[in-house]
């Protein structure tokens, strides 16, 4: 790893950084750095566009800094680990050999056009499967065929081939987040906006933004860290095209990370903010990385009025997106677990329980990472209602709850 200690260190010594004061900067142990520059281990998801910031690089750059000089062989199902270990390595190998290739202008491959009609297509079948990890076969395969076009291109199908790497690596993400994986997540929604970038595609690239913002937002739960990503995201998409959604879509996902810190009266305007997407005509959205069309903004506003501790606000609006609903979808799933975290706000026992035990049944139903997780929040809650032999027994049940990763 001398090669990756040498252009790390280099790195670090050009911004002014010992190891101890890029640790005490982000902050992170030191001894966490260490690891980095040994090439040990890679930083956590939620950290990487912090340190990009600070070694004055883009996402691209970045990985080229932490890449392994020598990527591991890819794994296969022979080699014993469960399938999601296979996952995890393939992809951290597509995205380390993507992302270099993305950022460096390249000759356009003949018939590259085929990458991008394939897009929509993965976008349609990871939104009907009912496992989303099931979808990453296609998606890696999808890759393999992008990464082997890119290293064909030339002249001007580079910047297609870029807007194609940006859009199947949000996908990516979205089955890696899914499953909880989220430094594997972060890594795809990395890259996604590093080529939506290369590919001067504002929307694209916002809508990277906004997705690797999913991770702090409803993963690690790292809100002060979360809200300037999506600060970016809100001023790149406000370089998109006008008739598009992705500057509403922002403003939902922002009105979020105000509810999350408290801050009632900027989710209000960031909603109002969102609701403006009814006045655009015609198609708002591609289906694919963008589906934003304001249908859920009822939901949305009740899971920010939740975290605000306002179910006077909140039940209502949950109440209309539920019943809008098929029994066993993960959105329903989701406001179910809303609705039950009214129930722990409102000392309601039973409301609690009732509504609780149908999220439980959809995230039983679906294996959603999703649902799995808004569970976890509520579990979390649930102390104050314990003495309540439901309440013990609902607590146990949302620990033995398999959640994927």
């Amino acid at each position: 790893m001398a090669d990756r200690r040498d252009r790390l260190v280099r790195r670090m010594k050009a911004c002014g950084y010992s190891q101890e004061r890029l640790a005490h900067a982000l902050p992170v142990d030191r001894t966490t750095v260490g690891r980095w520059v040994r090439g040990e281990a890679a930083p956590q998801g939620f950290l990487w566009p912090k340190l990009a910031r600070l070694l004055k690089v883009n996402p691209a750059e970045l990985e080229r800094l932490l890449e392994p000089d020598e990527p591991p062989a890819p794994a296969t199902r022979s080699e014993g680990g469960d399938f999601d270990d296979v996952i995890r390595r393939d992809f951290l190998q597509l995205v380390t050999t993507a992302g270099a290739l993305a950022s460096t202008p390249v000759p356009a491959a003949a018939g590259a056009t085929e990458y991008a009609s394939m897009g929509p297509h993965l976008w349609q079948v990871y939104s009907l499967a009912s496992s989303k990890q099931s979808v990453y076969p296609l998606v890696r395969d999808q890759a393999i065929a992008l990464s082997h076009a890119l290293r064909a291109s030339h002249g001007e199908g580079h910047k297609r081939l870029c807007a194609d790497v940006g859009d199947l690596f949000q996908l990516a993400g979205e089955i890696m987040f899914d499953g909880n994986r989220y430094t594997d997540a972060a890594h795809c929604y990395t890259l996604a906006a590093s080529a939506a970038r290369e590919a001067g595609n504002p929307d694209l690239w916002a809508c990277a933004l906004t997705r690797h913002a999913f991770i702090g937002l409803y993963g690690d739960q790292r809100y002060e860290e979360t809200a300037p990503l999506v600060e970016l995201a809100r001023h790149v998409a406000r370089r998109g095209d006008t008739q598009l959604s992705t500057r509403h879509w922002v403003s939902a996902v922002q009105a979020e990370i105000f509810a999350a810190i408290g801050d009632l009266d900027s989710c209000k305007r960031a909603l109002d903010e969102a609701e403006e997407v009814h006045s655009l005509a015609g198609p708002v959205h591609n289906g694919g990385w963008l589906r934003f069309d304001g249908s859920r903004l009822a939901e949305e506003r009740g899971t920010c009025f939740t975290k605000l501790q306002r179910p006077d606000l909140a039940e209502d609006a949950l109440g209309a997106a539920l019943r809008q609903l098929p029994p066993a979808s993960r959105r329903r799933g989701a406001i179910l677990a809303d609705l039950a975290l009214i129930g722990v706000q409102r000392r309601d026992v039973d409301q609690l329980m009732s509504y609780a035990n149908e999220a439980l049944n959809v995230a039983r139903q679906r294996g959603s990472g999703w649902v799995g997780r808004k569970l976890l929040v509520l579990r979390e809650e649930l102390e104050p209602l314990k003495s309540d032999r439901r309440v013990r027994e609902l607590s146990e049940q949302i620990s033995a709850l398999k959640v994927s990763g």
